[in-house]
């Protein structure tokens, strides 16, 4: 992980933000990392968004106290939300049916306690929610209001990903911040109290240009950017900030191939841009430095061995065994989640002919 990229891309996002007048809640989901997190609001525990429980539990551990649970509720799961708001923590779930959130009105009662709730509202038809206009959309309002426990709504721009100008970017946190907005006022227009309109992924963060009516920007994968990201114009590929190191164990010249000892453990089975304009295979191959190699890529991967190739008539280069390169990913949060630290670099200082190793993060338990 190289800090300096970091920090650079942290400060992108959260002067952004600022500039559009909303509250940044980075998604800790990507880094799982108190040490990373702890960049994002200059050393102190602020607003964070989770993918887990588990998330959720080791960040209170550490200091944070307002956290958005941002996965649909399973009921089963309250018992330890419930746990975590008796700690004093402000911990949001979200729901998109009247079964859920007549779940979570249950428990307050049976409580005694709020739980707050997020209503998710389906911007692309990418994955959960209901849209603004659903007949059901003002019942869930109502059957959480009852219980205390509405605080607003929640919606992700998933098709963003697949957005490949900047126009259509655009486009895409548009549509997102007007779904949530028009959410927010019917649920007002029906007397219910609106108080969280969050909306947020990388792409539509960095793209939105106006966030009237929104509270609340999220995103997390552009702390360490990834192919992905870059495919789509988000950031460049010298603004990716997490690499996996992987060692040339052999040569298979008949085939063009040179194999090493990172495989799909080490870089994870995402191929994200495989329907980009440029596929990436597993990911570009750099030296130990972080120099990208022309036109050398990680092409094939089994569990533990990673095959690659030369493309556009690229010469592939000589790289004897037990030379160290390194890998960027196409999807950064799933390769880091095949890990379980982050061995810092700091590119600002300098990197010829390798970088020093000078720390060891670790991430949070349950990792």
């Amino acid at each position: 992980m190289d800090v300096s990229k970091v920090r650079r891309n942290i400060e992108r996002l959260s002067t952004h933000a600022e500039r559009l007048g909303v509250v940044l809640r980075p998604h800790v989901k990507t880094a799982k990392s108190l040490d990373v997190a702890a960049l994002l609001h200059h050393g102190a525990p602020g607003p964070v968004t989770v993918s887990t429980l588990a998330e959720a539990e080791a960040f209170v551990d550490g200091g944070y106290t307002d956290i958005t649970y941002a996965v649909g509720i399973d009921p089963h799961k309250l018992p330890r939300v419930v746990a975590l708001l008796r700690r004093g923590v402000t911990l949001r779930v979200l729901l998109d049916s009247v079964a859920q959130a007549e779940s979570v009105a249950q428990a307050s009662r049976l409580t005694g306690l709020p739980l707050p709730a997020l209503i998710e509202i389906d911007c692309d038809g990418h994955r959960g929610g209901v849209t603004s206009e659903a007949p059901e959309l003002v019942e869930i309002g109502r059957t959480l209001h009852t219980a205390g426990c509405l605080d607003g709504v929640l919606t992700h721009a998933g098709e963003s990903y697949f957005a490949y100008t900047a126009e259509e970017l655009r486009l895409a946190a548009e549509n997102e911040r007007d779904c949530a907005v028009a959410a927010a006022e019917r649920l007002r227009a029906a007397d219910l109290p609106v108080a969280t309109v969050s909306v947020g992924s990388t792409p539509t963060a960095h793209a939105a240009e106006d966030l009237t009516g929104v509270t609340e920007l999220r995103a997390g994968n552009y702390v360490f950017f990834d192919l992905v990201m870059a495919g789509i114009g988000v950031c460049r590929v010298e603004d990716l900030a997490l690499s996996v190191v992987v060692t040339v164990i052999g040569h298979r010249s008949e085939h063009g191939w040179i194999i090493t000892d990172g495989g799909w453990m080490a870089m994870s089975r995402d191929r994200g841009t495989s329907v980009q304009a440029q596929d990436q295979g597993y990911g570009l191959v750099t030296d130990l430095a972080g120099h990208p190699i022309p036109g050398l890529v990680m092409t094939g991967a089994s569990q533990e061995h990673g095959t690659l190739t030369a493309r556009d008539g690229a010469r592939l280069p000589e790289l004897p065994i037990g030379t160290r390169l390194r890998i960027l990913p196409n999807h950064a949060c799933a390769t880091a989640a095949q890990h379980r630290g982050y061995h810092v670099v700091d590119g600002a200082h300098g990197t010829d002919p390798a970088p020093h190793i000078h720390d060891f993060w670790g991430r949070v338990a349950g990792w």
